[in-house]
């Protein structure tokens, strides 16, 4: 992770601190749960937890890593220090069980905390989508397809079409966390030899976590690939709105802006430049969240009952990836709150279009006359080129095309060229997107 672009609380999660204390709840977890079932002397947990509490001592994440430069192996480094500050009673921790019982039960743990933060950071990104939507709803703007004038929309509902898309995102990313929500307290190739399923349950259920359904060694990496995925798509999601604000914001469209705030710069060479930065960033870390994908996937063919070719990979992955993606919610929150929208060039820009967006509602009002359509097609675009070309505007040419007043009355062209009828299910378009 780079400080850059971390948030505090992704940090904070990703710390050995919090992974070891994540450990440590895992196997008294596990402990609890074996004591109940008097496989574990009664009052064990306790007082292991006591050794840290009572005590006021705390794993110290430095002498772990100390230990495991000589044992070279974290979960035994791990457990090591603990029965240096707990004592004897520590020696009943983890019976049973294997390292991957306590490292993919503390890794759901932690991903489970990682899609909570995402999930919070999304529902505020949300909420600035439908604030800035239904703030703009009736602010005409030209619809563009292939980057050229097509018909008109309104900014709000670009937007609106920006938060249905978020939200598909937050609801791949519920489905995720649910998926990876699973644990193993199963013992070296996941047979309960020297645990029971009961035990497993139990220990799992008191985490918030259900049970693998076959564990093998391991979780199966299917969840965390569909986890990882769920990632990108979210990521994908906050680039397309990005690239569309760049384009918003390039000097030729100027329909909307970052906010340029006071003492900002934006060139080292050019006082002049107010530059899309933000948005640019946005779409440089998509890449970044999209790229643990394919190590994700690849991740889930491991050998027999496991290998640990996905723990280097996972190491690396899951903190970059939900840490970026933190950034990238927060970073987006930001520039949509303080989107500058200009509806003066959304105007003028639409104006530039000449009224060829019309095309459409005369060529079907040709069609309604009884004109076959290619026909009709002809029509109107001999009309629509000599606007396209800069002759003119295209009602006046419709107007005045002597073979479309033989099948149009001026009132019926007058309709087609009429933007409250082009615009009229906006409004319930935005509601309907909003209201998912």
């Amino acid at each position: 992770m780079i400080a850059r672009y971390t948030p505090a609380a992704f940090a904070k999660l990703w710390s050995d601190d919090h992974r070891y204390e994540t450990w440590l709840r895992v196997e008294l977890a596990a402990c609890d749960a074996m004591e109940r079932a008097e496989l574990v002397p009664r009052g064990t947990a306790a007082s292991i937890r006591d050794s840290f509490h009572g005590k006021k001592v705390a794993l110290d994440a430095d002498r772990i890593n100390e230990i495991e430069r000589t044992v070279k192996h974290d979960v035994i480094a791990f457990l090591t220090h603990v029965e240096e500050l707990a004592g004897p009673a520590a020696r009943w921790l983890h019976r049973g069980m294997t390292s991957s019982d306590v490292l993919d039960t503390s890794f759901a743990l932690l991903l489970c905390e990682a899609a909570d933060l995402l999930l919070a950071r999304t529902d505020a990104l949300l909420l600035a989508l439908a604030r800035r939507a239904r703030e703009h709803a009736e602010t005409v703007m030209i619809g563009r397809s292939h980057g050229i004038f097509a018909e008109p929309v309104t900014f709000g509902l670009a937007l609106a079409g920006h938060h249905a898309e978020i939200a598909r995102g937050k609801k791949r990313l519920v489905v995720a966390r649910e998926a990876i929500a699973v644990g193993k307290i199963a013992g070296a190739v996941g047979t309960y030899a020297h645990l029971t399923p009961a035990i497993e349950a139990d220990a799992l259920g008191h985490l918030g976590l259900a049970a693998e359904t076959v564990s093998t060694q391991v979780v199966a990496r299917d969840r965390h690939a569909e986890f990882f995925a769920a990632l990108a798509l979210l990521a994908a999601g906050i680039e397309r709105m990005a690239t569309n604000i760049r384009h918003w914001q390039r000097s030729e469209v100027g329909e909307a802006e970052e906010a340029f705030t006071v003492g900002q710069k934006g060139s080292s060479a050019m006082p002049h430049k107010r530059n899309p930065i933000l948005s640019e960033n946005l779409c440089g870390l998509a890449r970044i969240v999209r790229a643990a994908v394919v190590p994700a996937l690849e991740n889930v063919s491991l050998w027999h009952e496991r290998d640990i070719s996905h723990s280097s990979v996972e190491r690396m992955i899951a903190p970059d990836t939900t840490a970026t993606l933190g950034c990238m919610l927060e970073r987006a929150t930001q520039v949509i709150d303080g989107l500058v929208v200009y509806p003066e060039h959304l105007a003028k820009n639409l104006d530039a279009a000449a009224e060829l967006y019309c095309s459409e509602g005369v060529l079907l009002a040709l069609v309604e006359a009884g004109v076959p359509r290619q026909d009709g097609y002809v029509l109107v675009q001999r009309n629509a080129m000599r606007a396209w070309r800069g002759e003119g505007r295209f009602r006046d040419h419709i107007v005045n095309d002597v073979d479309i007043k033989n099948h149009l009355s001026p009132e019926v062209i007058a309709r087609a060229f009429d933007l409250e009828h082009t615009l009229a299910h906006v409004p319930a378009i935005i509601e309907r997107a909003l209201s998912h």
